[in-house]
């Protein structure tokens, strides 16, 4: 049986790289981030485009280096449209969408972001 995979919102990566989540949650993390994880190209877009300091920047680009970036491919733009269709924000939609196309279980911090989102599995990454 094939072991749960995970899509790590922005939220999500920043509050474990920054050491901010529970402890459970860190250990969870810590385990998903010892294989390689997933994330958007939105959470990519979103880490790399804070305008960090030097050694955070070096942190994010070390951890993005070290990730699964998935794409915006066809079946997640056509995905993406329909959950935009119910007033989702685009980014929000690409990330669900991007979760639902590949199976995967999202976590995040902003669970009420997602919620309206029939078929996606959302995690709250403080409650893990």
């Amino acid at each position: 049986m094939a072991q749960q995979q995970y899509l790590i919102d922005t939220n999500a990566v920043i509050d474990f790289l920054s050491n901010k989540l529970p402890e459970t949650a860190m250990y969870f993390m810590n385990d998903i981030f010892d294989d390689v994880p997933n994330i958007s190209v939105v959470t990519k877009i979103e880490l790399l485009g804070f305008n960090a300091p030097d050694e955070h920047y070096q942190l994010l680009t070390s951890f993005v280096n070290d990730t699964i970036v998935l794409d915006l491919s066809e079946k997640v733009v056509d995905e993406c449209i329909k959950i935009r269709k119910n007033k989702n924000k685009l980014p929000d939609a690409i990330i669900a969408a991007t979760a639902m196309v590949h199976e995967l279980i999202l976590i995040t911090r902003n669970i009420s972001d997602f919620n309206s989102i029939e078929g996606l599995q959302v995690i709250n990454s403080y409650h893990l």
